[in-house]
């Protein structure tokens, strides 16, 4: 449990605490009874009991008139400076006798955030003084039965936080056994400490100057954390660390997922609250709090992290003995239900393992949108590529090219010519080296699909505008307003270009952006056959912190039944006759369907590839991903067959 610090104010009650005080204090319930004959011309007491709950409530006890010697302020403030709030005080009863009114008062504090209300009442006393009425002083006005030279000490403990599951309940990040490794600068003499932070930081592979700094600017007796390990983490020798001069270690539990790198760039990270996530909280995290850092559990911290619980005791100076006066358990976290599998976000991060340019490997179910694995490689350095990434889609983009050509009046089986090359505006567009002769000249939609035509596609951009482009990627689930419930980026479409702008974009290059999720959200509409949304998030309210998207750019048009269709059958041939043929030959169904992508860029003067592939099969859409590769089918298309084959039904 944790002592609430005297600099804490609950601050969501603080105006409206002022607000009840006035109103509150002002609109008194005063019932008088027992008026002897002659009584009802003496002065009314209602004035004196409501000025009195307000100087209760506000804590300066001098406003109020007192029949003997004013109690000074501080008797207020010494028993509730751990409050530091006020709180609302309104009188319940009066009951008056002759020269005397028995008053009682409703006490309601709001403690923390969210609030949690204590609310009790207390009596007083009016005496009729020179014909005015005067309260007597005594410590239960504050507390109930409060003793001379009591005080409150409050006390405030940290609910339990929500868990986070995934599909079907599994769950995924729970309370897991941590040891926290640092220098504790009580064993140490003054001028011993830099070195010993110093050589700590160095078996850590950490900054040393900047531990050190840290050590230093530390309390004298404080522990200072380098690094929080779990127990049975190989790469750290835990009791090796703890024989160095200065370090201790601290047996912890912290929500945590089963490994360290399960897709934590999307679940994010949960530790000790900073400074900056403590003052922009509004008073809902304190000092010393475990609180989401990043990720979804920093999005839906309010969630997860549940209602602290409090403890308020009137205790002696001097003594022991604390006697309880209020008490309420916190209230545990809700969980968090996720559409993460993890025995399939597991497999795509080992396939991801040997990655050493950024990768990633999304899967979709095209049924409901929910998203099964987003991981992102080792290469990534902890970015989620995934769900953030943003790459040239190369010929993964020619779905949505396609849907905009079959708007058009494209057909599979029209004729179309796939020449070596063609030129735009002084620009010319060529096919990947290794494109096969016999899909050249004349040859089907189909075939040049299949096989990735690129001139195909250059040739029939005057057949289609930049929007008819952005209508069709939005058609498929490429939609600036992802809708996904988390911080997640799927695509962008430029709405103006000059010619070679919308020849390129036409190949899935120039100004065309999609992440990993974003093709994945293709080839599940695709799959699926009406637009999908992806979910990572189930049965949660929007946090009410997250913005709500801005919908910009076209209106939605509806696959038809027909564009499915002709689409189903364009990507089925690449698995049949095209570019996924050789690589997906093992997963090989009838509803197999797939399309390979390079997009070229510039790394330092040398021009090299981005690599992707998607497909889908039964209920399940994938997209593999290597920021830098050879081509689709050879660099990322073995990742994804293997995916297929471990989890396609």
């Amino acid at each position: 449990m944790q002592r609430a610090p005297g600099t804490h104010s609950p601050r969501t009650g603080r105006g409206a605490h002022a607000r009840r005080t006035a109103l509150g204090a002002v609109g008194v319930v005063l019932l008088i009874t027992g008026y002897l004959t002659g009584c009802s011309h003496t002065a009314d007491p209602a004035p004196a009991a409501d000025k009195l709950a307000k100087a209760l409530a506000s804590g300066t006890l001098s406003d109020a008139q007192w029949a003997d010697e004013a109690p000074p302020d501080t008797a207020w403030t010494e028993v509730f400076d751990q409050l530091d709030a006020h709180p609302t005080v309104s009188v319940a009863k009066a009951v008056r006798t002759q020269n005397t009114t028995a008053v009682t008062f409703q006490w309601d504090w709001q403690l923390g955030v969210p609030a949690v209300t204590w609310s009790y009442t207390t009596s007083g006393t009016l005496t009729l003084v020179n014909g005015h009425w005067a309260a007597r002083w005594s410590p239960n006005l504050l507390v109930p039965s409060l003793r001379p030279g009591e005080h409150l000490v409050v006390t405030r403990t940290q609910a339990p936080r929500g868990r986070v599951l995934g599909a079907g309940g599994q769950v995924l990040v729970e309370p897991r056994a941590v040891v926290r490794i640092g220098i504790d600068k009580a064993l140490l003499d003054p001028d011993d400490q830099e070195a010993a932070a110093r050589a700590l930081a160095t078996a850590l592979g950490m900054d040393a100057d900047a531990y050190a700094s840290r050590v230093k600017a530390a309390g004298t007796k404080q522990f200072v954390e380098a690094i929080m390990v779990r127990p049975d983490d190989p790469r750290y020798h835990i009791h090796t660390l703890a024989a160095m001069d200065g370090v201790a270690l601290v047996d912890d539990t912290v929500p945590l997922a089963p490994y360290g790198d399960f897709a934590r760039p999307v679940l994010g990270k949960v530790d000790v609250a900073t400074a900056e996530l403590i003052d922009a909280s509004g008073g809902a995290i304190v000092a010393g709090d475990t609180t989401g850092r990043s990720g979804l559990q920093r999005q839906y911290d309010e969630l997860l992290r549940g209602t602290p619980g409090w403890d308020v005791r009137a205790v002696t100076s001097g003594s022991d003995v604390r006697r309880q006066v209020f008490h309420a358990d916190p209230v545990p976290g809700e969980d968090l239900h996720t559409t993460i599998d993890q025995a399939m976000q597991q497999a795509a991060e080992t396939l991801l393992e040997r990655q050493e340019p950024a990768s990633a490997i999304v899967a979709i179910r095209p049924s409901t949108g929910d998203i099964l694995a987003v991981a992102s490689g080792p290469g990534s350095g902890g970015f989620s590529t995934a769900t953030v990434g943003q790459y040239a889609p190369g010929s993964t983009f020619k779905i949505v090219s396609a849907l905009a050509l079959l708007r058009a009046g494209y057909t599979p089986d029209q004729t179309v010519t796939c020449p070596e090359s063609v030129t735009v505006a002084g620009k010319r567009f060529r096919n990947v080296p290794g494109y096969p002769p016999s899909a050249t000249g004349s040859v089907s939609f189909t075939t040049a699909f299949a096989n990735s035509c690129n001139t195909v596609f250059v040739s029939a951009a005057d057949k289609v505008t930049d929007a008819d482009l952005a209508v069709a990627a939005r058609s498929l689930g490429l939609d600036p307003a992802s809708g996904a419930g988390f911080g997640a980026f799927l695509g962008s479409v430029p709405d103006e270009t000059d010619a070679t702008g919308h020849a390129a974009a036409m190949i899935g290059q120039g100004k065309v952006l999609a992440s990993p999720l974003g093709m994945a959200t293709v080839m599940a509409s695709v799959a699926a056959g009406t637009t999908v949304t992806p979910r990572i998030v189930v049965d949660a309210p929007p946090p009410p912190s997250t913005p709500t998207p801005t919908v910009t750019g076209p209106a939605l048009r509806p696959l038809t039944n027909a564009e499915v269709a002709a689409l189903r059958t364009l990507m089925h041939a690449v698995v049949t006759d095209g570019t996924a043929a050789k690589v997906l030959a093992s997963v090989m169904s009838d509803d197999l369907l797939a399309k390979t992508g390079t997009a070229e860029f510039d790394s330092d003067g040398t021009m090299v590839n981005r690599t992707w592939i998607v497909a889908s099969t039964g209920d399940l859409a994938v997209v593999a991903f290597v920021e830098v590769g050879d081509h689709g089918a050879t660099t990322p298309g073995p990742l994804l067959a293997e995916l297929l084959r471990s989890f396609a039904s």
